[in-house]
């Protein structure tokens, strides 16, 4: 083993400052340990590796702490880290514990990741979790997935989303808001002061913010939809919740997840809880007479679980495609959503309906503050009547205006 105070380069004295040189580093063969002063030193193995060590007082306690390879970290950036580290230990830091916890840092996708799974027991569906991550997967991970969270610039960021800001504009917001969800956390974590998403927008042109309308039947048209649905060689599932959807004008995962609990067929009511609501409020539904009806003929159907339409396979509800795929198999280019927007016009123009109770039918919630404050009443029973004239248009009563009484 060479002692590096022997090696001829070496200046004189008890402790060396900057002894070594950057050419003995690249060169140097012979096992030992080669100081280079102020603790630094530069040990080379029998396996002719070489690393920097630096030994230094640490609250107290003398210690080594290692400071990378040779070939990786220069002899100029050796004696920066072991000049930091000093300054920190005088302080009454400590810069091993210091470089444990950015050895702990993660990177942008394992820190995407670990967000995901906090937060998908608190999304609404399974697909918004898969969502999530599929986007980052796509267009983030590929470019910043591999730096260390505390590494990622604006300038990152920016290089993500310039390439889809404006050809998919959806798309890219999303991505955002999610790439500026995990810097959150990384912020609370205490591995960064800001959030390099945030101040992305200044840099990123303005977005056209025209909105993509679901694709509607015209009302006069949904009744001869529903004989088609009626005649097909669906499930019988399928074609009960399909009709049940555009009758209630619920959301398709309103009814696909509807359960026995939340049913009341003697008093006509379907009570969703607020946890299945878009909204997160309860919302009550008034039963028309066809719904009951519907309702009944899918007792038979159940598989005993408690579920309203199970799917194909035991335990599960139909899948979120399944009325989308029938509706547009028997030709009708439309949404299942859009089945809303249908009912929505026809309350507008067929009837009589205060838009308050048609927008309670949808259970839209009231944006105004001030006047949700107020709004205390679901306006059940007249929905009640709005749901059972609805039901009559779609068996053929849509030839005249139908007036909601007082």
């Amino acid at each position: 083993m060479v002692d590096g105070n022997a090696r001829a380069t070496a200046k004189s004295g008890k402790h060396p400052e900057k002894a070594l040189s950057a050419a003995f580093v690249r060169t140097v063969k012979a096992p030992g340990k080669y100081n280079d002063g102020q603790g630094l030193f530069l040990r080379v193995e029998n396996t002719g590796a070489r690393r920097w060590v630096q030994r230094i007082v640490i609250r107290g306690k003398r210690t080594e702490m290692g400071l990378g390879s040779a070939s990786l970290v220069s002899l100029a950036e050796a004696r920066e880290i072991a000049l930091e580290n000093r300054k920190l230990a005088r302080q009454g830091g400590d810069p091993l514990k210091a470089k444990r916890e950015a050895e702990a840092v993660m990177t942008f996708e394992e820190a995407a990741r670990k967000v995901h799974e906090n937060h998908a027991p608190s999304w609404r569906n399974a697909k918004h979790a898969a969502q999530f991550i599929s986007t980052l997967e796509t267009y983030a991970f590929p470019r910043i997935g591999r730096h260390k969270v505390t590494d990622i610039t604006t300038a990152d960021v920016l290089a993500v989303l310039q390439p889809i800001w404006l050809e998919k504009a959806e798309t890219a917001r999303r991505v955002k808001q999610r790439i500026g969800m995990v810097m959150k956390w990384t912020v609370a974590k205490g591995w960064r002061q800001d959030n390099p998403a945030e101040a992305v927008s200044e840099a990123l042109p303005k977005q056209s913010r025209i909105a993509a309308h679901r694709k509607a039947l015209p009302y006069s048209e949904v009744a001869g939809c529903i004989e088609a649905i009626k005649a097909s060689g669906a499930s019988a599932a399928t074609k009960l919740a399909l009709e049940l959807t555009i009758l209630t004008a619920c959301r398709s995962g309103e009814v696909r997840l509807a359960d026995w609990s939340e049913i009341n067929l003697d008093k006509a009511e379907w009570t969703i809880p607020a946890e299945r609501m878009k909204a997160k409020r309860e919302h009550r539904i008034p039963l028309s007479g066809r719904a009951i009806e519907l309702l009944k003929e899918a007792k038979a159907l159940g598989d005993g679980t408690g579920l309203v339409f199970p799917g194909t396979k035991p335990g599960k509800p139909l899948s979120d495609m399944t009325l989308s795929k029938l509706v547009k198999e028997l030709g009708f280019d439309v949404d299942v959503h859009g089945f809303r927007t249908s009912f929505k016009t026809w309350a507008q123009e067929r009837t009589n309906t205060p838009r308050e109770v048609s927008e309670a039918a949808l259970a839209h919630a009231i944006k105004d503050k001030a006047e949700a404050a107020y709004a205390r009443s679901d306006l059940f029973e007249k929905r009640r009547k709005l749901m059972e004239s609805w039901a009559q248009c779609l068996s053929g009563g849509a030839a005249t205006l139908i007036r909601i009484g007082r």
